[in-house]
């Protein structure tokens, strides 16, 4: 089940992504983060207390509070980053970095990988990176703020997912919840900031309620799965949101598809077969 249940997340988050971006486009990104937050939060508590826990220490509070930081942390950078116009360059940087530095973190916690999962795992990397695009920029823009910005968002995401496989399975999902909790409370003070961009139309509010709830199933989903598998074939397979995205917008908004994407697409789904077998 851990593969199936790291796929899911990367599914949901995929999901996520499509619609947060096209909210984004009528909201101002700042008020789609720090909503989504509070619907996390909402959904994050509703799923602990549906699954009650064995026994929640105060060490798995404390990773899922780290994991929350991370996450807001992942959402402000990658969203700073956005606002650039640069999406060639964030969106590759956040997700392959992050894949990078979660994979390490998993090997010197002690995971070994068998050979077909370490074949995916190198897949992932440029599978993701040209499924977002590859290094180029749109219009002309320069690379060098975005790339910042994705390395910075890439570090919240590692942070995310290592700190939140850190808690035990006995704490139920009360880690998640302790992560969303201490996200809102991060980004509260930039939220402050911007009260006068929090103000929507009410179709609009549930929409960036529903994003950020759904953001957190999909942290749920991955923290089973980390449950279940090692850590390094969780995080991979969870990362591989970002195809999703492009398929959708394939479908849904007619976007052309260029070959760069086509052969990143092909790679994701090696990569998929590879680490679930492996």
């Amino acid at each position: 089940m851990g593969p199936l249940l790291a796929l899911a997340s990367a599914v949901t988050y995929g999901i996520v992504d499509f619609a947060g971006g096209l909210l984004s486009r009528r909201v101002h990104f700042a008020a789609v983060t720090a909503l989504g937050q509070l619907g996390g939060l909402v959904l994050a508590c509703a799923a602990a207390l549906m699954l009650p826990a064995d026994s929640v220490h105060s060490a798995d509070i404390l990773w899922g509070a780290l994991s929350g930081v991370g996450s807001a942390t992942a959402m402000h950078f990658l969203n700073r980053g956005l606002s650039h116009g640069a999406m060639s360059v964030v969106v590759p940087v956040s997700a392959v970095t992050g894949v990078a530095l979660s994979v390490l973190c998993g090997v010197l916690l002690g995971d070994r990988p068998a050979l077909l999962a370490w074949v995916g795992i190198v897949v992932t990397a440029p599978a993701l990176w040209l499924v977002s695009g590859g290094a180029g920029t749109e219009d002309g823009e320069s690379a060098g703020g975005g790339a910042a910005d994705g390395l910075l968002a890439s570090a919240g995401v590692a942070v995310q997912y290592i700190a939140l496989a850190q808690a035990d399975a006995s704490s139920g999902l009360w880690p998640v919840a302790a992560g969303r909790l201490a996200a809102v409370l991060v980004l509260l003070p930039g939220a402050a900031r911007h009260t006068g961009r929090l103000r929507m139309p009410p179709a609009a509010l549930l929409q960036a309620l529903m994003v950020g709830a759904g953001a957190a199933l999909g942290l749920v989903l991955y923290l089973l799965a980390a449950q279940r598998q090692m850590l390094a074939v969780a995080v991979v397979l969870a990362s591989l949101y970002p195809a999703l995205p492009v398929v959708l917008g394939l479908a849904l908004l007619h976007e052309k598809i260029t070959p760069r994407q086509t052969t990143g697409l092909l790679g994701a789904a090696v990569a998929t077969v590879l680490l679930t077998i492996g």
